[in-house]
């Protein structure tokens, strides 16, 4: 039934800011705007890691009428190789911790979220399963 991650939103009053923002901390500019320029977009899309994952910025005004205000609800986590620079980055751009970093039990695992400028809840964790499906795919 569920095949994969497919697009995370997040929403943002500013999004000429927001897109800047994510464009610097994932050193890439988004593929996609609709709509296409010279129109101020009303959202953005990036491709972000191994499997070019979508992360979309939304003009806040596209929001559903009951979304949250404030951050907050799920929270996905991107994996980082290197959690703590990673979250050390974030802060230096003006993200606030949401949560600390987190050793989760004795398996590797490690998590750390931030909320962005925008208000967004961004998660990062170190996952060994990450790595070892990564792994598996490259022998196929």
């Amino acid at each position: 039934m569920f095949r994969g991650f497919a697009t995370i939103s997040f929403y943002a009053d500013d999004l000429a800011a927001a897109g800047s923002w994510y464009a610097e901390l994932l050193g890439d500019q988004p593929y996609y705007a609709f709509p296409e320029p010279p129109s101020a977009p009303a959202y953005i899309e990036f491709r972000v890691g191994d499997d070019e994952d979508e992360l979309g910025l939304i003009d806040r005004r596209y929001a559903p009428s009951g979304a949250a205000g404030s951050a907050g609800g799920a929270v996905m986590s991107w994996h980082v190789d290197d959690l703590t620079a990673t979250m050390d980055k974030l802060l230096a751009m003006g993200a606030t911790e949401y949560e600390p970093i987190t050793k989760r039990g004795e398996g590797g695992f490690v998590t750390a979220s931030v909320v962005d400028p925008f208000g967004n809840v961004l998660g990062i964790m170190h996952n060994p399963h990450y790595l070892q499906m990564l792994a598996a795919r490259a022998k196929t």
